[in-house]
């Protein structure tokens, strides 16, 4: 979420209607997410000046890591440098700590692919929000999920319960420090993640939405505390114990 607002903004940026404007304090202290949209806090040093030139080797943009050469245009101006600039920023304060963590394993590939292409500034901003856009839609759609085995035969179904909320084993990324809470396209993703996990032993999708609309699930590692609630559905694994208890 963080990532995808932040590309929307340098999109607004490289066109907006003063021309390009290049942030010059690119920091993440600069940056503020407001109803789910991230914001530059300070635009003093902002500037929509672009580098003069006469030839090609007096447009070259240095980082502490890299440097990149770009071309002198026929106006006598580096092209594209203040877009650039905004992109590797973003790159080397955002994308390489967020991007490689947290997304489903079948979606990693497509964010290696972003991190590589803006790391390197084979995409400019244009490329960079439609891999994003399309990322987004895989997410949404759970288009990500097909040719996966189907595990939820394999769970014991509970109408009319849910499971007690309390402390319980941990995952990565959790929405709560407390337990394990991941976010899935549906019933069937959260079976796969369950099945995945020594721990799980139950899940309940609870109504509870992400910034994208998918359904938060509750995994957990005893099925045994439930509570009656209309509205829920507690899904068990099959076993001969649980079986037996039930």
């Amino acid at each position: 979420q963080i990532c995808l607002s932040l590309v929307k903004l340098l999109f607004y940026l490289a066109h907006s209607p003063l021309g390009s404007i290049v942030l010059l304090d690119f920091q993440p202290r600069q940056f503020v997410m407001v109803d789910g949209n991230l914001k530059v806090t300070d635009m003093d040093d902002a500037s929509t000046e672009e580098l003069s030139c006469k030839e090609d080797n007096d447009c070259t943009l240095e980082f502490p890591t890299k440097s990149f050469p770009l071309k002198c245009s026929a106006v006598g101006k580096c092209e594209g440098i203040n877009e650039k600039k905004n992109l590797f920023n973003a790159y080397r304060y955002f994308f390489t700590y967020l991007l490689p963590h947290s997304a489903p394993p079948a979606l990693r590939p497509f964010l290696s692919d972003i991190l590589n292409a803006t790391g390197d500034l084979r995409y400019g901003i244009n490329e960079t929000l439609r891999a994003f856009e399309k990322v987004l839609h895989l997410y949404k759609s759970g288009l990500y999920l097909q040719k996966r085995p189907l595990l939820l035969k394999d769970y014991i179904s509970l109408k009319g319960f849910r499971t007690v909320e309390g402390e319980d084993y941990k995952c990565w990324p959790s929405y709560s420090h407390l337990g394990c809470l991941l976010s899935i396209h549906g019933a069937e993703e959260a079976a796969a993640i369950c099945s995945s996990q020594s721990q799980c032993q139950s899940f309940i999708v609870t109504q509870q939405r992400t910034w994208t609309g998918r359904p938060l699930a509750s995994f957990q590692s005893s099925p045994t505390d439930l509570v009656p609630d209309a509205n829920a559905v507690v899904y068990i694994k099959r076993s001969a114990s649980l079986g037996e208890r039930l």
